[in-house]
């Protein structure tokens, strides 16, 4: 597992040497730009260009969903998720660390995975309504959350829950 977002870029760098392509050749591989596979090697790319390079250069798909946990792995906030949570003391707080375990994925996305509607997701990211914790799960699962994340989520919404006492502002299953 990387440990910081600059270590992902660096795998790929690699992974093309090792492949012996120079950057167009990748380029006519993966159907990326070489100067966009070029930043692919300095910042974290979005994942559909890591596959892309990742193929290009020849890593078999077998292997793509370990480089996607990688990939996963890297783009998360890099403060601690589940200090985060442990931590939130509001609906907001809560969002935004389950926002942070969700990233970079967007709304759209989300829904897919998910099946939740776009409105019902970016209220809970954005702390204006509390999930009911089965469908909180869902979320946390589809984005691979650790079970340490998903013990620490559920233990925030049990507990903002409680202190809530069935607001009007809390979601019904």
């Amino acid at each position: 597992m990387f440990e910081h977002v600059e270590d992902f870029p660096e795998a790929l760098q690699r992974v093309r040497r090792h492949a012996g392509l120079s950057y167009r050749q990748l380029a006519d591989r993966a159907h990326y730009s070489h100067p966009h596979l070029i930043r692919a090697t300095k910042q974290l790319p979005s994942w559909e260009v890591a596959a892309a390079f990742l193929t290009g250069c020849g890593v078999p798909t077998d292997l793509l969903p370990v480089w996607r946990r990688r990939w996963e792995q890297s783009n998360r906030d890099p403060r601690d998720i589940v200090g985060l949570l442990d931590e939130a003391e509001t609906l907001e707080e809560l969002g935004a660390a389950v926002a942070a375990l969700a990233r970079p994925r967007s709304l759209r996305t989300l829904a897919g995975l998910t099946g939740i509607p776009r409105a019902t997701l970016q209220a809970w990211l954005q702390g204006a309504r509390l999930a009911s914790p089965d469908r909180l799960d869902r979320l946390v699962r589809a984005v691979g959350a650790t079970a340490a994340e998903r013990a620490a989520v559920a233990r925030t919404v049990e507990r903002l829950g409680a202190a809530r006492d069935h607001s009007p502002l809390t979601e019904s299953a």
